[in-house]
Protein backbone atom coordinates (compact mmCIF):
# COMPACT_ATOMS: atom_id res chain seq x y z
CA UNK A 1 0.00 0.00 0.00
CA UNK A 2 1.28 3.52 -0.75
CA UNK A 3 0.18 6.51 1.17
CA UNK A 4 -0.51 10.30 -0.66
CA UNK A 5 1.88 12.89 -0.20
CA UNK A 6 0.71 15.67 2.07
CA UNK A 7 0.39 19.07 1.09
CA UNK A 8 1.74 20.55 4.38
CA UNK A 9 2.87 18.24 6.39
CA UNK A 10 4.41 20.07 9.39
CA UNK A 11 7.35 18.62 9.22
CA UNK A 12 9.46 19.36 6.50
CA UNK A 13 11.25 22.61 8.89
CA UNK A 14 13.46 23.00 11.87
CA UNK A 15 13.33 20.06 14.53
CA UNK A 16 10.46 18.70 12.36
CA UNK A 17 12.45 17.90 9.40
CA UNK A 18 14.86 15.70 12.07
CA UNK A 19 12.18 13.61 12.34
CA UNK A 20 12.30 13.22 8.70
CA UNK A 21 15.78 12.40 8.83
CA UNK A 22 15.16 9.58 11.89
CA UNK A 23 12.40 8.24 10.03
CA UNK A 24 14.77 7.96 6.71
CA UNK A 25 17.66 6.14 8.46
CA UNK A 26 15.19 3.70 9.48
CA UNK A 27 13.42 3.30 6.22
CA UNK A 28 16.87 2.45 4.89
CA UNK A 29 17.71 0.17 7.41
CA UNK A 30 14.94 -1.56 7.21
CA UNK A 31 15.36 -3.13 4.02
CA UNK A 32 18.71 -4.44 4.85
CA UNK A 33 19.03 -8.27 5.66
CA UNK A 34 21.26 -7.61 8.52
CA UNK A 35 19.30 -5.11 9.83
CA UNK A 36 20.16 -3.44 13.44
CA UNK A 37 16.12 -2.35 13.72
CA UNK A 38 13.11 -2.72 11.25
CA UNK A 39 10.36 -0.28 11.05
CA UNK A 40 8.01 -1.09 8.50
CA UNK A 41 6.27 2.53 8.52
CA UNK A 42 9.16 5.02 8.21
CA UNK A 43 9.60 4.41 4.63
CA UNK A 44 5.86 5.69 4.50
CA UNK A 45 6.39 8.66 5.94
CA UNK A 46 8.99 9.45 4.48
CA UNK A 47 7.06 9.04 0.83
CA UNK A 48 4.45 11.24 2.68
CA UNK A 49 6.49 14.29 2.97
CA UNK A 50 7.42 16.88 0.19
CA UNK A 51 11.06 17.85 -0.46
CA UNK A 52 11.84 14.13 0.17
CA UNK A 53 11.70 12.85 -3.24
CA UNK A 54 15.42 12.66 -4.12
CA UNK A 55 16.31 10.96 -0.45
CA UNK A 56 17.18 7.61 -1.11
CA UNK A 57 15.21 4.37 -0.36
CA UNK A 58 17.00 1.48 -0.93
CA UNK A 59 20.82 0.77 0.51
CA UNK A 60 22.28 -0.29 -2.88
CA UNK A 61 21.73 3.79 -3.78
CA UNK A 62 24.13 4.93 -0.92
CA UNK A 63 27.27 5.51 -1.92
CA UNK A 64 30.13 3.51 0.12
CA UNK A 65 31.12 5.59 3.05
CA UNK A 66 28.34 8.28 2.85
CA UNK A 67 28.75 10.13 5.62
CA UNK A 68 24.60 11.20 6.08
CA UNK A 69 22.74 8.30 4.69
CA UNK A 70 26.17 5.68 5.97
CA UNK A 71 27.15 6.74 8.90
CA UNK A 72 24.62 8.83 10.48
CA UNK A 73 22.04 6.46 9.49
CA UNK A 74 23.96 3.91 10.94
CA UNK A 75 23.64 5.60 14.19
CA UNK A 76 20.12 6.25 14.10
CA UNK A 77 19.57 2.71 13.67
CA UNK A 78 21.84 1.80 16.50
CA UNK A 79 19.65 3.84 18.90
CA UNK A 80 16.89 2.40 17.17
CA UNK A 81 17.69 -1.08 18.48
CA UNK A 82 19.31 0.07 22.04
CA UNK A 83 15.98 2.01 22.95
CA UNK A 84 13.53 -0.55 21.52
CA UNK A 85 15.24 -3.10 23.74
CA UNK A 86 15.53 -0.79 27.32
CA UNK A 87 11.20 -0.27 26.30
CA UNK A 88 10.69 -3.78 25.83
CA UNK A 89 12.79 -4.97 28.76
CA UNK A 90 10.68 -2.36 31.08
CA UNK A 91 7.08 -4.09 30.29
CA UNK A 92 8.45 -7.41 30.45
CA UNK A 93 9.22 -6.12 33.91
CA UNK A 94 5.87 -5.22 34.76
CA UNK A 95 5.78 -1.66 33.29
CA UNK A 96 2.40 -1.51 31.64
CA UNK A 97 2.65 2.56 31.19
CA UNK A 98 4.87 3.92 28.09
CA UNK A 99 5.49 7.34 27.73
CA UNK A 100 7.33 8.37 24.41
CA UNK A 101 8.18 12.55 24.74
CA UNK A 102 9.08 13.89 21.47
CA UNK A 103 7.52 10.93 19.48
CA UNK A 104 8.65 12.47 16.45
CA UNK A 105 7.80 9.67 13.74
CA UNK A 106 8.46 7.24 15.77
CA UNK A 107 6.20 4.23 15.25
CA UNK A 108 6.70 1.82 18.28
CA UNK A 109 3.14 1.80 19.01
CA UNK A 110 2.89 -0.33 16.01
CA UNK A 111 5.29 -2.55 15.23
CA UNK A 112 6.72 -3.51 19.09
CA UNK A 113 5.67 -6.90 20.50
CA UNK A 114 3.69 -5.10 23.63
CA UNK A 115 2.29 -7.49 26.65
CA UNK A 116 -1.61 -7.46 26.87
CA UNK A 117 -2.72 -4.17 29.32
CA UNK A 118 0.19 -2.03 27.66
CA UNK A 119 -0.60 2.04 27.30
CA UNK A 120 1.91 4.16 24.65
CA UNK A 121 1.36 7.88 24.69
CA UNK A 122 2.61 9.70 22.04
CA UNK A 123 3.65 13.72 22.97
CA UNK A 124 4.59 15.80 20.32
CA UNK A 125 3.98 19.03 18.47
CA UNK A 126 0.24 18.71 17.18
CA UNK A 127 1.48 19.44 12.89
CA UNK A 128 3.73 15.96 14.24
CA UNK A 129 0.84 13.89 15.56
CA UNK A 130 -1.22 14.95 12.88
CA UNK A 131 1.37 13.89 9.91
CA UNK A 132 2.38 10.83 11.46
CA UNK A 133 -1.76 9.80 12.33
CA UNK A 134 -2.55 10.79 8.69
CA UNK A 135 -0.02 8.32 6.96
CA UNK A 136 -0.81 6.12 9.56
CA UNK A 137 -3.98 6.09 8.71
CA UNK A 138 -3.70 5.42 5.01
CA UNK A 139 -2.24 2.24 5.92
CA UNK A 140 -5.05 1.53 8.22
CA UNK A 141 -2.09 0.70 10.89
CA UNK A 142 -3.57 -0.93 13.66
CA UNK A 143 -1.47 -0.45 16.99
CA UNK A 144 0.21 -3.46 19.09
CA UNK A 145 -1.01 -1.44 22.36
CA UNK A 146 -3.45 1.19 23.45
CA UNK A 147 -2.15 4.28 21.80
CA UNK A 148 -3.01 7.67 23.26
CA UNK A 149 -1.65 10.84 21.53
CA UNK A 150 -1.11 14.14 23.52
CA UNK A 151 -0.40 16.62 20.92
CA UNK A 152 1.32 19.41 22.85
CA UNK A 153 4.19 21.58 22.79
CA UNK A 154 6.84 20.17 25.66
CA UNK A 155 8.11 23.52 26.82
CA UNK A 156 4.11 23.98 27.76
CA UNK A 157 2.32 22.62 30.63
CA UNK A 158 2.44 19.11 29.27
CA UNK A 159 1.90 16.89 32.55
CA UNK A 160 -1.41 17.53 33.37
CA UNK A 161 -2.31 16.59 28.97
CA UNK A 162 -0.72 13.34 29.77
CA UNK A 163 -2.92 12.70 32.64
CA UNK A 164 -5.88 14.19 31.58
CA UNK A 165 -4.89 11.14 28.98
CA UNK A 166 -5.00 8.48 31.34
CA UNK A 167 -1.44 8.11 32.41
CA UNK A 168 -1.72 6.76 36.22
CA UNK A 169 1.19 8.35 38.27
CA UNK A 170 0.89 6.05 41.06
CA UNK A 171 1.88 2.90 38.54
CA UNK A 172 5.30 2.87 37.33
CA UNK A 173 6.23 4.37 33.72
CA UNK A 174 8.65 3.37 31.12
CA UNK A 175 9.60 7.14 30.10
CA UNK A 176 11.75 7.49 26.44
CA UNK A 177 12.90 10.45 25.51
CA UNK A 178 14.52 9.91 22.18
CA UNK A 179 15.99 12.52 20.77
CA UNK A 180 14.76 15.27 22.07
CA UNK A 181 16.95 16.64 24.99
CA UNK A 182 19.44 17.83 22.28
CA UNK A 183 17.33 20.20 21.65
CA UNK A 184 15.71 21.76 24.60
CA UNK A 185 18.10 24.21 26.33
CA UNK A 186 19.73 23.01 29.74
CA UNK A 187 16.70 25.02 31.85
CA UNK A 188 14.32 22.90 29.75
CA UNK A 189 15.87 19.64 30.03
CA UNK A 190 15.88 20.21 33.78
CA UNK A 191 12.93 21.19 34.41
CA UNK A 192 11.11 18.09 32.06
CA UNK A 193 13.41 16.05 34.06
CA UNK A 194 11.70 17.22 37.22
CA UNK A 195 8.48 17.05 36.07
CA UNK A 196 8.38 13.19 34.62
CA UNK A 197 9.85 12.46 38.22
CA UNK A 198 6.49 13.61 39.70
CA UNK A 199 4.84 11.28 37.87
CA UNK A 200 7.05 8.36 38.36
CA UNK A 201 6.52 5.71 40.95
CA UNK A 202 9.22 3.63 41.86
CA UNK A 203 10.25 0.67 38.99
CA UNK A 204 10.12 3.26 36.74
CA UNK A 205 12.50 3.30 33.81
CA UNK A 206 13.55 6.14 31.19
CA UNK A 207 15.98 6.41 28.47
CA UNK A 208 17.41 9.38 26.99
CA UNK A 209 20.09 10.94 24.82
CA UNK A 210 22.53 13.98 25.33
CA UNK A 211 25.40 15.91 23.58
CA UNK A 212 28.12 16.90 26.35
CA UNK A 213 28.58 20.22 25.29
CA UNK A 214 29.70 22.79 22.41
CA UNK A 215 32.14 20.56 20.25
CA UNK A 216 35.24 21.86 18.82
CA UNK A 217 35.68 23.19 15.42
CA UNK A 218 37.12 20.49 14.12
CA UNK A 219 34.06 18.61 15.26
CA UNK A 220 31.69 21.04 14.19
CA UNK A 221 33.34 20.81 10.73
CA UNK A 222 32.69 16.76 10.31
CA UNK A 223 31.29 15.61 7.41
CA UNK A 224 27.85 14.47 8.59
CA UNK A 225 26.88 17.80 9.94
CA UNK A 226 28.14 19.56 6.44
CA UNK A 227 26.09 16.43 4.32
CA UNK A 228 23.01 17.00 6.67
CA UNK A 229 23.12 20.80 6.31
CA UNK A 230 23.79 20.59 2.22
CA UNK A 231 22.09 18.33 1.12
CA UNK A 232 18.53 17.93 3.02
CA UNK A 233 18.40 21.59 4.84
CA UNK A 234 19.07 20.09 8.28
CA UNK A 235 21.21 22.44 9.76
CA UNK A 236 21.71 20.17 13.08
CA UNK A 237 24.51 22.35 14.71
CA UNK A 238 21.97 25.20 14.58
CA UNK A 239 19.16 23.40 15.87
CA UNK A 240 21.49 22.04 19.09
CA UNK A 241 20.63 23.95 22.31
CA UNK A 242 23.35 26.10 23.04
CA UNK A 243 25.35 26.63 26.17
CA UNK A 244 26.57 24.71 28.77
CA UNK A 245 24.89 21.32 29.69
CA UNK A 246 23.23 20.76 32.63
CA UNK A 247 23.64 16.85 34.62
CA UNK A 248 20.61 15.77 34.16
CA UNK A 249 21.54 12.31 35.17
CA UNK A 250 23.12 13.39 38.46
CA UNK A 251 19.78 15.69 39.43
CA UNK A 252 17.70 12.68 38.64
CA UNK A 253 19.87 10.80 41.55
CA UNK A 254 19.20 13.38 44.05
CA UNK A 255 15.37 12.53 43.38
CA UNK A 256 16.02 8.33 43.79
CA UNK A 257 16.96 7.51 40.21
CA UNK A 258 19.96 5.19 39.37
CA UNK A 259 21.02 6.23 36.28
CA UNK A 260 24.03 4.25 34.08
CA UNK A 261 25.67 6.58 31.18
CA UNK A 262 27.11 5.25 27.93
CA UNK A 263 27.99 5.72 24.40
CA UNK A 264 26.91 5.16 21.24
CA UNK A 265 30.18 2.84 20.53
CA UNK A 266 29.23 0.67 24.14
CA UNK A 267 26.45 -1.28 21.85
CA UNK A 268 28.92 -1.95 18.83
CA UNK A 269 29.49 -5.35 20.05
CA UNK A 270 28.89 -7.49 17.50
CA UNK A 271 27.28 -5.38 14.86
CA UNK A 272 29.09 -5.14 12.00
CA UNK A 273 27.78 -1.75 10.48
CA UNK A 274 27.33 -0.12 14.19
CA UNK A 275 29.36 3.21 14.28
CA UNK A 276 32.80 2.97 15.40
CA UNK A 277 34.99 6.29 17.03
CA UNK A 278 36.72 8.19 14.24
CA UNK A 279 38.53 11.26 14.29
CA UNK A 280 36.79 14.80 14.73
CA UNK A 281 33.66 12.30 15.61
CA UNK A 282 30.60 13.91 15.22
CA UNK A 283 28.91 11.35 17.46
CA UNK A 284 31.71 11.17 20.23
CA UNK A 285 30.26 13.77 22.35
CA UNK A 286 26.23 12.04 22.40
CA UNK A 287 25.92 10.06 25.43
CA UNK A 288 22.38 7.88 26.14
CA UNK A 289 21.72 7.60 29.42
CA UNK A 290 19.16 4.99 31.23
CA UNK A 291 17.89 5.22 34.41
CA UNK A 292 15.54 3.31 36.79
CA UNK A 293 13.42 5.03 40.04
CA UNK A 294 14.48 3.43 43.00
CA UNK A 295 12.58 5.23 45.81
Amino acid sequence: MTVSVLSDPGVTAGVGRTALLVAHARALEARRPDAMAVDPFAEHFVRAAPGCEGWPLHPDDVAPGDPLWGRLASYFALRTRVLDAHLLTAVRAGVRQVVLLGAGLDSRAHRLPWPPGTTVWELDRPEVLAFKQAVLDDLEAVPSACRRTVPVDLREAWPQALTDAGLDPRQPVAWLAEGLFLYLPAEAELRLAGDLDELSAPGSTLAYEIKLGLEAANVRANPVYAAARDRIDVDLLALFAPGPRPDTAAHLGALGWSTATRTPFDHAAGLPRAPRPEPDDALAANRWITGVKTR
